[in-house]
């Protein structure tokens, strides 16, 4: 049984293969019940944990992602938006969790897609060091953060699949959704992709209703 609504599948190579990178689409979902390698945390700067995918995870996680993210705080103080560090998962099924900080929307004109933009990215390149094959991550700042569904969608998926390209070792990006109107808006913007800056064929696929 297929277990995304909507997937890009990136050839790489002659031919395709079992391998070949993806990018799916996922949805109503609970990203603690990921079984990838790693998930992203939408965190505050604070890493102490919070509301929402952030709150979640530290309570399925257990105390040790807290323990690691307070020696993390010890070192830099606060995760800036935009940049990722990487902690145990804890009790998790996933092994590791990344957590990154989306930027606060303000109508847009302050960088915010950019840092929404950097975020995929770090979290992609921090998995890809780490040797993770499969990463699953939330609609980050479009929560308490109110980033616009239709605006962070394409920034999103434009980014993941710039870096996902680039990787080594990742192969599997899951956008893990939480409600129908965020997978619905995630899956319009998959649908309409069109990645002009990469020489990378790709085809869309549909789970069979």
């Amino acid at each position: 049984m297929q277990d995304f609504a909507i997937r890009l599948v990136f050839q790489q190579g002659q031919s395709e293969s079992p391998l070949s990178k993806h990018v799916e689409f996922s949805g109503p979902a609970d990203i603690t019940r990921e079984t990838t390698g790693a998930i992203v945390n939408a965190a505050n700067s604070s890493l102490l944990g919070g509301g929402g995918v952030d709150g979640a995870i530290h309570r399925v996680g257990g105390p040790a992602i807290l323990a690691a993210c307070r020696q993390i705080v010890g070192k830099i103080r606060s995760l800036p938006p935009g940049k990722a560090v990487i902690t145990t998962g804890g009790n998790l099924t996933a092994k590791y969790v990344i957590h990154t900080v989306g930027p606060v929307y303000r109508g847009g004109s302050r960088g915010e897609a950019e840092k929404l933009a950097s975020c995929h990215r770090e979290c992609i390149r921090l998995a890809d060091e780490h040797a993770i094959s499969s990463l699953s991550i939330p609609a980050i700042s479009t929560g308490a953060f109110g980033y616009p569904l239709a605006e962070a969608a394409p920034i999103a998926i434009a980014s993941t699949v710039e870096a996902l390209i680039s990787a080594d070792h990742l192969v599997k990006v899951r956008f893990v959704l939480f409600d129908l109107a965020t997978l619905t808006a995630y899956t319009q913007a998959a649908e309409t992709f069109s990645f002009a800056n990469t020489a990378v064929p790709f085809r869309i696929e549909k789970a069979s209703s």
